[in-house]
């Protein structure tokens, strides 16, 4: 970070390649395109793709709003389907039934930390020529069969929020392809539409990612190994100590999982997290409300009871504190205030 300061290239400045470099190497594709937030990067990746009013774009409802958010925004219709209830991630046994002729392309979401199951969709993807955009922005550093999140569909995006597992101190994001064309289009998107100075041809954004986050994170990069290490004991240590009492999460044959969040689930949530603040232990629900009980996506054509997995997972998921320095005492106590109340 004093480097950049002694440089004062704070956009777009050396340390922006260097980490786009690195990242690319690190998920196994051509390019990688710094952006400033994973939303932008979602709205970026769909610009690139040409998509926009008319067409429909089929995601998952039990996700954060800017999965959806930004096919709204391009002017595309979101269309929503039901989650798997082991790992919350999109069914793909209903994906196909979705696909109508005006369907663009597939968000997607990886949710909590792992991916779904990217062979299924693909291939359904495949057989009706549609582009699949992975949303990555809580699974970075996962992988599928040896394949990494962001690496398995024609493009990934990801989120560097802070509380992301790669985060930085501030917003940020990165697309992922080894398309060359979409590359540099993309990298247009992000820059105003401009392929050179004053010159452009496509309309753009200001999506650029700050120089000093870019810092951050080459900082954290090389213990980023270490973290998802130490996410995955600690997350199998939880769930060791927890699935006698609640729904641990589980984890998809071929899959690792950066617990992003570690969510359980339980008929008395709001009780449980109620009993658990008392006792001093900090959680969270992501996400109390599917997107199609949003007032903003009322005029989808999505009703209450079209997404019963979604809608039950809503009422009954709780985080519980996780990060790759949790100590087990801290575990431990967490565990008997949650054993404590699950048994009263």
């Amino acid at each position: 970070m004093r480097a950049v300061l002694e440089h004062g290239q704070f956009i777009l400045g050396p340390e922006i390649e260097e980490l786009e470099e690195l990242l690319a190497r690190y998920v196994g594709v051509k390019h990688c395109l710094t952006v400033a937030s994973g939303t932008d990067a979602l709205e970026i990746a769909l610009r690139a793709l040409g998509i926009g009013p008319g067409d429909e774009v089929i995601t998952v409802a039990f996700t954060f709003i800017s999965t959806a958010e930004v096919i709204a925004l391009v002017g595309a219709k979101p269309v929503f389907v039901d989650i798997d209830p082991d790992n919350y991630n999109l069914d793909p046994g209903l994906l196909e039934q979705a696909i109508t002729p005006r369907t663009r392309a597939i968000i997607p979401v990886s949710l909590f930390g792992q991916m779904p199951d990217y062979d299924r969709i693909n291939a359904i993807a495949s057989r009706h020529g549609l582009p699949v955009i992975e949303d990555a922005a809580q699974s970075f550093g996962a992988t599928q069969r040896g394949r990494r999140s962001c690496g398995v569909t024609l493009i990934g995006s990801t989120s560097f929020f802070p509380a992301k597992p790669l985060g930085g101190y501030g917003d940020g994001g990165a697309l992922f392809t080894s398309d060359d064309g979409l590359a540099g289009k993309m990298k247009a998107i992000r820059a105003h539409g401009s392929v050179e100075r004053h010159e452009h041809p496509l309309l753009g954004m200001n999506g650029r990612f700050d120089t000093l986050q870019a810092a951050v994170l080459l900082a954290k990069l090389p213990h980023f190994d270490w973290e998802l290490k130490e996410r995955a004991r600690i997350g199998a240590r939880y769930t060791k100590l927890l699935r006698s009492l609640c729904a641990a999460p589980g984890i998809a044959p071929g899959n690792t999982h950066v617990y992003a969040e570690y969510t359980i689930r339980v008929s008395n949530r709001d009780a449980l997290a109620a009993a658990l603040k008392k006792e001093g232990v900090p959680t969270a629900v992501y996400y109390p409300k599917c997107l199609h009980e949003q007032p903003v996506f009322a005029g989808c054509g999505c009703k209450w009871g079209d997404l019963p997995v979604s809608e039950r997972t809503s009422r009954e998921v709780l985080s519980l504190p996780m990060h790759p320095f949790l100590g087990e005492a801290d575990q431990d106590r967490i565990v008997s205030a949650v054993t404590a109340s699950c048994l009263t």
